[in-house]
């Protein structure tokens, strides 16, 4: 049998295959899930944390500044979602993707959010300005959404990763690639209705959060930032 068969029959098989489906208590990892139709399901919030315009960084700069740029930030954004109780999921190139799940999920992915804005703001520019004497100034974005996400296993064996499929994925994703001068956190309105009171409102007293239109949608935005603490 050639390639092209197999290949019939097996996508043949997933699309005729019923699914097992069972509810999710903690985030799960690869080897939770079988290769056939075998799924998690969770109410989760999803953040993803990506470099923007990277590719004029890229094509501006020496390949080994530019690494050290994604190396500082996904480091920074990385330690700052484990603190904050999220999991990572999957590096992506210049981003990466995080699941929070729980009672206090999207204030968590919030805060979290708020703090790699401070991390680029406070450790990373002032650190590439010490080292380079450069201008450049590391720009990022965070979306963040949540709903009900279905998780399951993808590839062919000795070579596969979970999926997440579900509306929060997608649109966190999308967000995340919003670039605005002033503004680097993005979520949506069913998070930011289900923040914390220290989630929304600012140390000045000020609501962070700013109401605007996306894609038929509405979304909100801040351009503040939640300092790292030092311990």
């Amino acid at each position: 049998m050639g390639l092209a068969e197999d290949l019939k029959s097996e996508v043949a098989a997933v699309f005729r295959e019923v699914w097992s489906t069972r509810k999710g208590q903690v985030v799960p990892d690869t080897p939770d899930l079988k290769m056939s139709n075998d799924g998690v399901e969770l109410e989760a919030t999803v953040l993803y944390a990506d470099i923007d315009g990277s590719t004029s960084m890229v094509d501006a700069n020496p390949p080994q500044f530019a690494a050290e740029v994604y190396k500082t930030y996904l480091l920074c954004a990385a330690r700052l979602i484990k603190s904050e109780g999220g999991v990572i999921t999957a590096y992506d190139g210049d981003r990466v993707m995080a699941v929070f799940i729980g009672g206090s999920k999207n204030s968590s992915a919030v805060r979290c959010g708020l703090k790699i804005k401070a991390a680029v703001t406070e450790i990373i520019n002032p650190a590439i300005k010490n080292q380079y004497n450069s201008d450049f100034q590391l720009r990022q974005v965070v979306g963040i959404d949540t709903s009900q996400l279905l998780v399951a296993r993808t590839g062919i064996r000795g070579s596969n990763d979970l999926v997440w499929v579900g509306p929060a994925a997608n649109h966190a994703a999308k967000l995340s690639g919003i670039s605005e001068p002033l503004y680097s956190t993005y979520i949506s309105a069913a998070v930011y209705a289900r923040l914390s009171e220290d989630a929304k409102i600012g140390s000045d007293g000020k609501n962070m959060w700013e109401e605007r239109a996306w894609q038929g949608k509405t979304i909100y935005r801040s351009h503040y930032y939640w300092h790292v603490p030092n311990s």
